[in-house]
């Protein structure tokens, strides 16, 4: 039987340690990142650029309909998928050990932030990782600054308000709002 490595084990929700033999794995894949987010931020915005680098930071073609608007921030790069026709605006961090994936036709607003990882609560264990997946369903609107937290699925066609703290699944055709996020209405 071949042992998962530190990848599998931190995207199968296993507590990583910063102790952990292979963590310098993630190490370099943060490291990484990191140059190709402040290439990303620092060059002139031209959305071909912006696609090829996006593609190199996620190891993942984009499509052509797929925009974004700089500066974004993440701290890993490599768990991030998205669909066709995917608009990400301005100022987004997503942190995306846990996994993030977008469907198509989904609208991100600036400032919104996307967190995969979270830390335990026993204090003897607080210099681990936990992670969890987001899910983006097809449609769905994310408003300025909004929260989305880890292990939460955004459901098709919905819509989170502007400054919503989401850390529930939200239903498909719905909007939420709030800190935390509560359903205010369905929409038809």
């Amino acid at each position: 039987m071949n042992p998962k490595d530190i990848f599998e084990r931190e995207k199968s929700g296993e507590l990583i340690s910063l102790d952990d033999p292979e963590y310098y794995k993630i190490r370099e894949v943060i490291n990484e990142a990191q140059k190709i987010t402040f290439e990303l931020n620092s060059s002139s915005y031209k959305a071909e650029r912006v696609r090829s680098l996006f593609s190199k930071l996620t190891g993942a073609e984009v499509d052509d309909t797929f925009d974004l608007l700089p500066p974004f921030y993440t701290d890993f790069g490599r768990n991030i998928r998205v669909g066709k026709n995917v608009f990400i605006n301005h100022a987004c961090s997503f942190m995306d050990r846990g996994g993030i994936t977008i469907e198509d036709h989904v609208l991100i607003g600036p400032k919104v932030n996307l967190i995969t990882i979270n830390h335990p609560l026993n204090p003897a264990q607080r210099q681990s990782t936990v992670c969890a997946p987001i899910l983006i369903k097809r449609n769905a609107w994310i408003g300025i600054g909004a929260m989305v937290m880890p292990g939460v699925t955004i459901g098709e066609n919905s819509v989170v308000s502007a400054g919503a703290v989401v850390t529930k699944d939200v239903p498909p055709n719905t909007v939420v709002a709030g800190v935390p996020a509560k359903i205010i209405k369905t929409i038809d």
